[in-house]
């Protein structure tokens, strides 16, 4: 199998005198899960949909594995399974039924129907509601559902439009987990989303954009890297609460550290300058202090940080 690919070449899309995207120019090859970021409106739902040829670019060219998305639809898209804006399956139907509705849709031969259905649905942990009603189902397991459909077709490449968007906490841990399988699989997943944390816990790498331009597209550690000054963050896990003068007069004064301050009572949050050396003495520090450390973990803000100062406005 030839390398995964996703390609926007001078891709642009005009609404009118209104620029929703403005020549892209974005490769993205191999198997990881690439986080595609912006505030709302940026474009990052409209590129999706030029990749899928749900809307045609004004100009400039989507290719995928190197074909031509408008040129060669088909051959383009045998490899590819989406999530963008995708209705739910009818309430009425059981999960195998709307999913036996799809898989014919999209042309799977009847002989592997079933066993397709059953992979798909097993991959989104669903298999004890395989024969219940979508009708029933939370938002959160319609949307696992949804996951599913996209899986029929066996693809090595995944577009997902904010797969998370108004599920409650535990909706969006799921779908997060599941997530993160799909990327272990050898698959190439581009994901859009508005939230940071999800992001910086899912990717591997990640495409910023804002006004249908993109700013930056690097791996997360280089981005946070780049734009963090030399600094860098972690949040620590304490197994019981912590008074203030240890932080500000034991913690905040060892060497490297410029800052340490209180989530709460049980949670830090440690700025330093320095790479992983560096962060491994802290680490020894701390469990030397005695101060109950159950977890250390660089700090999803700095990719917070990092956009912040990439993306100066909403649109």
């Amino acid at each position: 199998m030839t390398n995964l690919s996703l390609e926007a070449v001078n891709l642009t899309k005009h609404y009118g005198s209104f620029p929703a995207v403005s020549a892209l120019n974005l490769r993205i090859e191999g198997s990881k899960c690439v986080g595609f970021l912006g505030p709302n409106g940026a474009g990052k739902t409209t590129t999706l949909k030029m990749f899928t040829d749900l809307i045609r670019p004004s100009a400039g060219r989507a290719l995928i594995n190197g074909v031509d998305v408008r040129t060669s639809k088909k051959k383009a898209l045998a490899s590819v399974g989406t999530l963008i804006e995708t209705p739910e399956i009818y309430p009425s139907l059981t999960s195998k039924e709307g999913l036996m509705m799809v898989a014919e849709i999209r042309g799977v031969p009847r002989a592997e129907r079933d066993r397709r259905i059953e992979e798909a649905v097993a991959e989104v942990h669903m298999e004890e509601w395989i024969n219940k009603r979508v009708g029933k189902f939370s938002k959160g397991m319609k949307q696992r559902i949804c996951i599913a459909s996209a899986l029929l077709s066996e693809p090595t490449i995944l577009l997902l439009d904010e797969p998370t968007n108004g599920l409650d906490p535990r909706g969006m841990s799921e779908v997060r987990d599941i997530v993160k399988s799909l990327k272990s699989k050898k698959r190439l997943v581009f994901m859009s989303s508005h939230i940071l944390s999800e992001v910086s816990e899912v990717c591997d790498e990640v495409a910023m954009i804002d006004h249908g331009k993109l700013v930056v597209y690097d791996t997360i550690s280089n981005v946070t890297a780049r734009f963090s000054e030399g600094q860098n963050i972690v949040e620590v896990g304490l197994q019981r609460p912590i008074d203030d003068r240890s932080v500000t007069e034991d913690i905040a004064t060892l060497p490297d550290v410029i800052t340490a301050e209180k989530k709460d009572d049980r949670n830090l949050k440690i700025r330093f300058n320095g790479g992983l050396d560096v962060q491994e003495r802290i680490l020894s520090d701390l469990v030397r202090m005695k101060v109950g450390v159950v977890s250390y973990k660089q700090s999803s803000s700095e990719l917070e940080d990092a956009y912040l100062k990439l993306i100066k406005d909403t649109v």
